[in-house]
């Protein structure tokens, strides 16, 4: 080491960058804001990373609506209202990728019933569930409105997908029969994640691939109370456990930026050693369509059998 310290490779870093969309674009962002179109529709919300100014004036963005935040006012604060200067926004709308259609639609906590950041995962899972030429089984953990679990079942896996809201079980099943396929084995459960991963375990049953984006906080449909910071090693080690002895990939998200994205890295391969292939990490951003700005939305790390890198083990 020197005086100005040393340096280590980072061969397992990737900046995923979800640019594979017709129904999705970041126009702008800035000022603490960020401006989107989904679908036929502009969309105006805080984002707490835009900190740059934004590429045209705020005045000229004329969305169609726009989302002020209440409460603290915190980054980790996501309540308060919609309001629509344009007139109304339907109560859905188509949002189609590759084939599947989400039914976006203003959700409270600032939300639009999908996060098209995970497009980068959604194929990259679907790519290893093609290539294995066998029977796949695939866990989707707090899967929300579900276009992972869409995407994995569109690729041929059988699908287990979990979420606490009745609500977002709700839309899934919407997503699914808009995206006509009402016929692939998805089996959509609202259910506590710990829980579920503990009977689980005790019946035996195990899975070829595990998704899993775990809130910072949250609560389970019992009022089962969840903290990321106490909560995710158990999580990762039971998720470990019921991995097949021969699985494909665990994908994990994490939306809490204080977190890096080597600590969910280093965390998730700690659980995860003696399996082979590798592992990467890094965050997952969005491209501005007028320029080559990227607005990182959340830290990831996943693991695939046939990745090799400085966690491969």
């Amino acid at each position: 080491m020197t005086a100005q310290g040393s340096s280590i490779p980072t061969g397992n870093f990737r900046l995923l960058v979800a640019d594979d969309w017709k129904d999705y674009e970041l126009l702008d962002s800035g000022e603490g804001r960020k401006l989107e179109r989904y679908g036929d529709y502009r969309f105006d919300r805080p984002d707490a990373q835009a900190l740059w100014p934004s590429t045209t004036p705020r005045d000229s963005w004329k969305p169609d609506a726009i989302f002020a935040a209440g409460g603290d006012k915190s980054e980790d604060d996501e309540r308060g209202a919609w309001s629509f200067p344009s007139g109304s926004v339907p109560e859905n709308w188509p949002v189609a990728w590759n084939g599947l259609v989400a039914n976006a639609r203003c959700a409270s906590f600032r939300h639009l019933g999908l996060f098209p950041e995970h497009s980068v995962h959604w194929s990259w899972a679907a790519e290893r569930i093609k290539r294995a030429a066998r029977p796949v089984r695939v866990l989707n953990l707090f899967g929300y409105t579900g276009m992972m679990s869409l995407a994995c079942a569109q690729a041929g896996a059988e699908v287990v997908h979990l979420d606490a809201s009745p609500k977002s079980i709700g839309f899934g099943r919407d997503n699914q029969a808009s995206s006509d396929l009402d016929d692939r084995p998805i089996r959509w459960i609202c259910d506590d994640a710990m829980k579920f991963l503990q009977r689980e375990i005790r019946r035996g049953r195990q899975y070829d691939g595990v998704i899993l984006d775990p809130p910072k906080y949250g609560r389970g449909p019992k009022k089962e109370v969840w903290q990321l910071s106490e909560g995710l090693d158990e999580l990762l080690g039971n998720v470990r456990t019921v991995l097949t002895p021969d699985p494909l990939f665990v994908i994990l998200t994490i939306y809490a930026v204080r977190l890096s994205y080597l600590s969910v890295g280093q965390t998730l391969a700690s659980h995860l050693s003696g399996l082979g292939g590798g592992l990467e990490w890094g965050e997952m951003t969005l491209k501005e369509s007028r320029s080559d700005r990227l607005l990182p939305t959340a830290v990831y790390a996943r693991w695939g059998s046939d990745l090799f890198g400085q966690y491969s083990s």
